[in-house]
């Protein structure tokens, strides 16, 4: 007699709780409280979450530089309302310490499931595997794992409390454990997928994601990936069914499974958030998202010229006013030679006055600066990364594939301040980098020099892997949007800045 069961993943929700683009201050089809209104349980469902919550929208912001004021946890009370089973963790759960980790898995109804991570103060709920047994007798086995980069990402801080171990390694060792106790065995990872799915070409093999390994390796029947923000509408892989939803709280999984004593068969539906919501908890939650938009809409500074939303083609061949701030910014931060930024995905620009709406949506991510000791031939390899970020068609510049495909990552080109460079497009890619220079002219010799990043970008991430192996001069614990704040209330009214200056042939 076959035996059902119905999943309900979503994951990389990144504090989206409620309808609402932060950026544009307009109600959109997404958030926690919409999905909780699509949920119907009953004693064979599960509902399933992959990790990164706990940090993308000014709300989540706010909540945690004010959490004493709000005892209603927002994310832990959306995610109470959709009747979340199990969830594992991203890396960007760990941004904000232990502290704020530990009060959030404490709030939470479901079961934390991560096996690869060690809680060394053990204060934290955390467990890394569990057996449901469902209301039709249906053992379900679930276990869940993070990107073991966090140990590459994360501030060294925000681990001092925290082990984490080889995802991989955990996997197999859960998936042993749990396919004797089970019928179904779930992995929910807090990774992507490291091949391409419809040819199998190897796209990464920095460890970072490691879905197709778990696929082809270990005995799992579903594989929850995450990580990528890369919708995968189900797939057999090596005889494992595996899922991605996409980021943002807009769409997620709904799969529905049948075991016949033997063998699991799935099927999952992409589905929209839709546009209604429960009426708790976002009644409970109002005054938090009233103080949230009055926080966004204050003013902070002027601007000397408002800044138009920049295309990413035409900032990267010409120079990007808002990354030429930002790199002011970590300049005027840490006092280095040399800045690098980045911007996202979208065309962001700056009005004046400048609020801290714009800044948040001007400014996507939770980042910290980092100042690394670099040499010259560094710079030109990471400059070369940067120009790799063109091809030429028909003899004119274009954005290269490799950053629109898989998924899109304009965020890994980087604009630079304080160097005159020149790439030439003709040749090819790694030797494009013809001119490096001071902004004088003069060459930079060879020497050592300080570049102000990000954390993020410090780490390699993106294909700056010469960046992973210089010596750490300084880090700093201010967030950018923060630091961008705080400059522009203190340099009122802004003047425009300058970028690095770059040149272009073709």
């Amino acid at each position: 007699m076959e035996k059902a069961l119905q999943i309900y993943y979503t994951s990389d929700t990144h504090g989206h709780i409620f309808p609402v683009d932060y950026a544009s201050n307009r109600p959109e089809d997404s958030g926690l409280l919409n999905l909780a209104a699509q949920i119907e349980k009953d004693g064979n469902t599960l509902v399933l979450d992959g990790g990164d919550s706990l940090q993308g929208t000014p709300l989540i912001q706010y909540y945690l530089e004010h959490r004493s004021e709000w005892p209603l946890h927002p994310v832990a009370a959306a995610f109470n309302a959709m009747g979340l089973d199990y969830f594992t963790l991203g890396n960007h759960d760990f941004n904000f310490g232990y502290e704020v980790l530990r009060d959030y898995l404490k709030a939470m109804d479901g079961t934390c499931l991560c096996a690869n991570v060690e809680d060394r103060r053990g204060e934290l709920p955390l467990r890394p595997w569990a057996v449901r047994t469902l209301a039709n007798g249906l053992r379900v086995g679930v276990t869940g794992i993070v990107t073991d980069f966090v140990n590459v990402w994360e501030q060294p801080q925000n681990l001092e409390y925290l082990r984490v171990t080889d995802a991989f390694s955990a996997a197999q060792a859960a998936c042993a454990a749990l396919r004797p106790q089970c019928d179904v065995c779930i992995c929910i990872c807090h990774g992507g997928f490291e091949e391409a799915l419809d040819t199998g070409q190897l796209l990464s093999d920095s460890g970072e994601h490691i879905g197709c390994k778990i696929a082809r390796e270990l005995e799992f029947d579903l594989l929850l990936c995450a990580h990528q923000h890369m919708a995968v509408e189900g797939v057999e892989l090596y005889g494992t069914y595996a899922v991605q939803p996409p980021a943002g709280a807009g769409r997620f999984f709904y799969i529905s499974g049948s075991w016949d004593g033997s063998r699991t068969r799935f099927c999952s539906q992409l589905a929209p958030v839709g546009n209604t919501h429960l009426e708790e908890p976002c009644q409970s939650l109002l005054p938090l998202e009233a103080a949230v938009q009055d926080w966004l809409d204050q003013p902070i500074g002027e601007l000397a010229h408002s800044i138009p939303p920049e295309g990413k083609l035409e900032a990267a061949l010409c120079g990007s006013q808002v990354a030429a701030l930002f790199n002011q910014v970590q300049l005027d931060a840490t006092g280095a030679d040399f800045s690098c930024t980045s911007l996202g995905n979208d065309p962001v620009g700056l009005a004046s006055p400048v609020t801290m709406r714009g800044v948040t949506a001007a400014y996507l991510f939770a980042n910290t600066l980092v100042v690394l000791e670099v040499t010259e031939e560094v710079l030109r390899q990471a400059l070369e990364r940067c120009a790799s970020y063109f091809t030429l068609k028909d003899g004119q510049p274009q954005i290269a594939e490799s950053f629109l495909s898989p998924k899109v990552e304009h965020y890994n080109y980087d604009f630079y301040a304080g160097l005159a460079y020149t790439f030439d497009l003709r040749r090819p890619v790694g030797s494009r980098v013809v001119r490096l220079t001071r902004l004088d002219g003069s060459p930079l010799g060879s020497g050592t020099f300080r570049l102000c990043t990000s954390n993020y970008r410090a780490t390699g991430t993106g294909g700056y892997e010469m960046l992973r192996k210089c010596p750490v001069l300084w880090r700093g614990g201010i967030e950018m949007p923060d630091l961008t704040a705080q400059f522009i209330k203190a340099h009122s009214t802004v003047p425009s800045y300058r970028n690095a200056d770059l040149h272009v042939l073709w």
